[in-house]
């Protein structure tokens, strides 16, 4: 089973880290579902259970542990061939104390720095 990460179709910055990251996914370990489609999915529930989802990126792991926010992006990085080295230094201790405020102040911030498209991408 894959990773299934939601992510913000409507945000740039989600948008373009999404394809970066895809490329990067080699092995092909992440399915990516755009929030705005969650409702054509299976996981339509997750969005009920989950209210802050367009606050903080969510991921479900292959195993069903549900990751939101810092905790997804490490995640994530550690499912990289190239970034797994650099994403075990993001499980130190108290690294979570600096990053998960910065993820989270990062994403507060993210329209006004980066704009939202109209509509969702479809990609």
């Amino acid at each position: 089973m894959k990773h299934v990460v939601f992510y913000d179709a409507d945000c740039p910055l989600c948008s373009n880290a999404r394809r970066i990251i895809e490329r990067l996914d080699w092995f092909e370990r992440i399915y990516w579902i755009p929030l705005q489609e969650i409702e054509k999915t299976e996981y339509k529930l997750f969005i009920t259970q989950n209210r802050n989802v367009y606050d903080e990126i969510h991921m479900i792991t292959s195993k069903g542990k549900v990751l939101k926010g810092f905790d997804t992006v490490r995640r994530v990085l550690t499912l990289l061939p190239i970034s797994f080295p650099i994403s075990l230094i993001l499980y130190l201790p108290f690294i979570d104390k600096i990053f998960s405020p910065l993820y989270r102040w990062i994403s507060k911030n993210r329209y006004d720095w980066f704009g939202r498209y109209d509509s969702p991408q479809q990609q």
